[in-house]
């Protein structure tokens, strides 16, 4: 294993920062990173490393309320500058509600003014015993979806946690898009919108009329794909891949156990050596 250590910059002053990377074994060329701390204590006690964290949930134990780590990524050793305008964004927008959550003292009834150009009185709902107040549960649970709003989800990307672009699936051939302007992106944000929005099965849309007119034809609780019919050999398939991908995550998983065992040894093995130099220099 290759040890790289230099220090951090994003954390106070003599912290340092580790990267051991692998040379053997199925997750050779794979970094595992490790920050080690150097307080006044340890100055004076003349530790030559300080104490070792392997996570950042440790790293933000230690250092507690002194510092914030929401913005610090672990991997990179950096505060990263997405993170922490949108950390600044949020206590600002906190800080302006709390300066203005002030009680409105105005007893006069409020106005509708989008109906209509001219002002009309509204009736104000206070919350007493005496008003009921009657809900229509129907019109809560199914409201209406706009045309080909999977679209507007196809200008987003799925990044990382070090901010780099995580690479999309690709679709099978037998699903095709429905629509102006569907594209392999519009359809995979649409099936996964409708995955995870509703509990019914996706089917596509079963009206052969939505090719020659969506905007009047189109089921918009079904994305925009034609319909499609799932096959016991794509069964099959889904099923050879998923044990494929299962096997190798047994095997990596195997291969970073071992890795971790060899570094605790080699760790061992240069506590005693530097025993045993110690031992030396006394004896002498």
């Amino acid at each position: 294993m290759e040890r790289k250590r230099w220090e951090c910059s994003a954390l106070p002053k003599g912290w340092q920062r580790e990267e051991v990377t692998r040379k053997s074994g199925l997750s050779a060329g794979k970094s595992d990173v490790y920050y080690f701390s150097r307080s006044e204590e340890e100055e004076e006690d003349q530790s030559p490393a300080g104490k070792k964290f392997r996570s950042k949930p440790q790293l933000a134990r230690y250092l507690g309320n002194s510092m914030d780590l929401s913005s610090f990524d672990f991997r990179t050793g950096k505060m990263l500058m997405s993170k922490l305008n949108k950390n600044r964004q949020r206590i600002r927008y906190d800080n302006n509600n709390q300066t203005k959550g002030k009680p409105d003292l105005n007893t006069s009834l409020p106005v509708r003014q989008t109906a209509s150009i001219f002002k009309q009185p509204v009736t104000k709902v206070t919350n007493h015993p005496s008003n009921k107040v009657k809900t229509d549960p129907q019109k809560a649970i199914d409201q209406p979806r706009q045309l080909f709003w999977e679209k507007k989800l196809s200008g987003l990307n799925a990044f990382d946690i070090a901010e780099e672009l995580v690479k999309t699936m690709d679709l099978p051939k037998g699903l095709q898009g429905v629509g102006p302007g569907c594209t392999d992106k519009t359809l995979l944000s649409a099936i996964a919108s409708a995955l995870h929005t509703s509990a019914a099965p996706i089917t596509g849309q079963l009206s052969a009329a939505v090719e020659k007119n969506p905007g009047v034809w189109l089921n918009t609780s079904q994305p925009l794909c034609k319909a499609f019919i799932v096959t016991d050999e794509d069964i099959r398939k889904q099923e050879e891949l998923v044990y494929s991908v299962r096997k190798k995550l047994e095997e990596a998983l195997m291969a970073d156990m071992l890795a971790h065992v060899e570094e605790a040894s080699n760790d061992g093995d240069a506590l005693k050596e530097e025993g045993n130099g110690n031992d030396d220099m006394e004896t002498v």
